[in-house]
Formats: C-alpha cells, structure tokens, sequence
C-alpha cells in the first residue's frame, strides 16, 4: 500500500474524511443559529444596524481567535489574492443586508428552506467559473426545487414576495463568498479568510447604512445581547469549522450538510418562537429540500468519477 509520509494513504484519506465530515457539520450546526438569533434581534432594530453590528463583533471575536492561534502575522496576504478578497467582504456585505432583510419579513424556518438555493448557485457558479459541466439529471433536479419555491409562496406572494426576492439575492452573495473561499483556502488559512470576511463586510455595511441614515441609536440590552452571541456562533465560529473542512473536502460534500439545515432550523424554530411553516409553505419547503438534496448528491457523484 503506498505511504505518505509513513502513513498508509487509505489511512490518511480515511481521516481526512473524518476531519471534513466533523468541520462541516460543526458548522452547520452552528450556523443554523443564526435563524433563530437574527430573528429574534431583528425584532429590536432595522436589518442595517442589525447587520452592522453583527459583523463587526464577528470582527472582533474573529481577530481574537487570530491573536489565540498566533497567526496575526499572517494577515498580510499575497497580492495575487487581494482581489478575491475583497469581492469576499463585498458580497458578504451585500449578503448579509439582504438575507437579513429577508429574514425580517418571513419566517425563519421558511427562510432556511429558500436559502437551499445556495447551492445550486454555487453549483452553476462552478460550472461557469470552474468549468465543470451540468448534466440533464442535475437540470431536472433544479427544475424540482423552482417548483417547490412556486409552491411555498402561491397564494401568499402579496405577504411574502418582498422576503423571498430579498432572501434569494442573499444567496446569490452567498455563492459568491463561498467560491471565492474555496479558490482561496489553499493559500490563505482559514482563520484569515473568516476574518477577512467579517471584517469587510462590517466596512461595507457601515458605508451602507450611514450613507442611507438607517443607524438605530437606540437598542434594548436583550436584542443587542442575542444579536452579540448569534454573531460568535454563526459568522465567526460556523466558518471557521466550515472553511477548515474545504480543506478536507470538496465543496460540493460539505455543502451536501448544509442542505440538510432546515431539519435542524425547524425544531429549533418551533422551540423558539412557537410556529413553523405549515400547508403549501412546507410542501414546498420539502419539494426544495428533497431537490437540494438530490442536486448536491449528483454533483458530488459526479466529482468522484
């Protein structure tokens, strides 16, 4: 059996697996707060100030965790770089002032339901960037998820319209980020790129809601504390795990977890607030988790051959 440094390669691949499997649920756990969090926040001031201050205490705890794993020095990345980089904290930015404001109108396992469009934006990112292909079965499985979106807002587009548009040009952010991360993972640690992402962002936030006076000066200790420790839980601490696994994983295999969310988002948001999607919103909710699921799983088949 071939070695790899004296360790059997099947040894090796066995716990890098591991590893990919442990950082990317990790991160879906932790990131799944952030439905919960941000909806109860969001009740306490506008999605801009929210947002603001979300990313800069990511800001903060993500330099702490630089300053605790002795990479400060590392912050100076190569100028092959910078240009990814700053199109991260843009579309950070721009991500999270939208998913936000989307949040603010629908409910939050709904919510997660939609953001399962992710990934096949960043499935079709790959396939124009990356260059790999789509096959007829991948289309189909995308033309399964559109249908469940119909579903879940007929009848209601006149309540719910406003959210869904807002929360499906979050996720086309959201795609964005994650492509320019896995472009840039091997080169630049994963502690950097989480910082980066936070850091940027809460610049491009602050331009955002100062220019437009959205700040709210006015906010309750209860709704500021929430809004603190959902920003250590999901963009500081669920990227780290997550970012950590695109080293051991593919894309396109960690992103298969984050399919599964709203299994997770779900029980937590009928604990939280007492309600979860019901009728042709959970019909369609499972429609579109049931072609997440099958597009990512085809995908990732696919990468294997």
């Amino acid at each position: 059996m071939p070695l790899r440094n004296g360790v059997a390669q099947s040894d090796t691949s066995a716990r890098d697996n591991t590893k990919g499997f442990l950082y990317a649920l990790g991160g879906t756990l932790l990131v799944s707060t952030n439905y919960i969090t941000a909806k109860y926040a969001l009740k306490g001031f506008n999605p801009e100030t929210f947002s603001l201050i979300w990313t800069s205490a990511a800001g903060v705890y993500a330099f702490i965790f630089l300053a605790m794993s002795g990479r400060v020095k590392e912050i100076l990345i190569p100028r092959s770089a910078a240009l990814g980089i700053m199109t991260l904290g843009l579309a950070t930015g721009a991500g999270m002032i939208l998913g936000w404001s989307g949040l603010s109108l629908i409910d939050p396992a709904f919510a997660s339901f939609l953001w399962r469009f992710s990934p096949v934006l960043i499935i079709l990112l790959s396939v124009c960037v990356l260059g790999e292909r789509l096959r007829t079965v991948e289309i189909l499985a995308i033309a399964v998820m559109v249908l469940g979106g119909a579903l879940t807002t007929l009848g209601r587009w006149h309540i719910v319209g406003t959210g869904v548009v807002l929360t499906l040009s979050g996720c086309v952010a959201v795609a964005v980020q994650m492509l320019v991360v896995k472009m840039n993972v091997g080169k630049i640690h994963p502690n950097i790129l989480v910082f980066y992402r936070v850091f940027l962002a809460a610049i491009v936030i602050g331009i955002w809601t100062v220019a437009r006076g959205k700040f709210a000066v006015q906010i309750s200790a209860s709704h500021l504390a929430v809004t603190l420790l959902g920003a250590f839980l999901g963009p500081c601490a669920s990227f780290l795990l997550t970012f950590r696994s695109y080293r051991y994983w593919p894309l396109s295999r960690s992103t298969i977890l984050l399919t599964a969310q709203p299994l997770i988002v779900l029980p937590m948001a009928y604990l939280a607030f007492g309600a979860i999607p019901a009728g042709l919103e959970l019909v369609g909710g499972a429609i579109i988790l049931c072609g997440a699921f099958f597009l990512v799983w085809l995908h990732h088949s696919q990468t294997l051959q």
